[in-house]
């Protein structure tokens, strides 16, 4: 088999595993989601994470996604201004606790805390500022990285906790130890990166599966359609005017 073969048939099976494996958990997400949904409540989430952050980019704005979401796109997790700084940034305590005192989160929301490692202080303060607030926390993350991570690694919060120990739904992402999975003849590390396709499709699994939930109770939830596609931006018309005041990042 070629290289391409091998990241194919690694990344396939990784999410096979999500699908099989997390059906469980990923029908709890969704039926959370769905409750707040019915409630035209917002769903917050958060990807404090250099490359999670683009977990919570997924979900906003998106065709064919749920309108009621605030991602919260906050520029120091991003890229945009550096991936060094975007590094040191997820591991500074008390950083995200600043960003969520902005978002307007409210007792019996939903925070859904997007981190394929689960263990750097923007997840972990994510969510115990969350639980401080009566916020419920969805965690999509890897159990196995977490677990298997060195307890003194300098990624690590300082109190050593883990995002699935203190989410109240994990939906378990099995990217594993270091992300990439494949080995290549010269060279030392391993390559081939996968927590990105891993978190977009257990977040798209939640979304769909929180759509079904809401069809089956009578309500069809607002949803986006392209504005590159015919009749797109009338069709999206009404849900900006709806929701531009109330989505941070619309």
């Amino acid at each position: 088999m070629s290289l391409s073969d091998d990241y194919s048939t690694g990344i396939l099976a990784l999410l096979a595993r999500i699908r099989s494996e997390e059906e469980d958990s990923i029908d709890r997400a969704a039926e959370a989601v769905a409750e707040r949904l019915l409630q035209d409540r917002l769903i917050h989430v958060l990807g404090p994470g250099a490359h999670s952050f683009m977990g919570a980019e997924e979900m906003i704005y998106r065709s064919g996604g749920l309108v009621q979401v605030n991602a919260i796109l906050d520029s120091g997790y991003s890229m945009v201004g550096g991936a060094l700084r975007s590094t040191a940034i997820e591991r500074t305590p008390g950083y995200a606790q600043a960003i969520l005192k902005s978002q307007g989160l409210q007792p019996g929301d939903v925070l859904i805390i997007v981190n394929a490692y689960g263990v750097n202080c923007g997840a972990i303060d994510a969510a115990l500022y969350a639980h401080q607030h009566g916020v419920s926390v969805i965690a999509v993350t890897s159990v196995e990285h977490a677990h298997s991570l060195p307890g003194d690694h300098p990624a690590r919060h300082p109190s050593r906790q883990n995002l699935y120990e203190l989410a109240d739904i994990v939906v378990d992402t099995k990217v594993p130890v270091g992300d990439a999975i494949l080995t290549m003849e010269g060279m030392p590390q391993k390559v081939g990166p996968v927590s990105t396709f891993a978190n977009a499709f257990a977040l798209n699994l939640i979304s769909l599966r929180a759509m079904e939930k809401c069809l089956a109770r009578g309500w069809a939830p607002p949803v986006w359609q392209s504005g590159n596609s015919p009749g797109g931006d009338e069709a999206n018309r009404a849900n900006i005017a709806r929701y531009a005041g109330r989505i941070r990042h619309l």
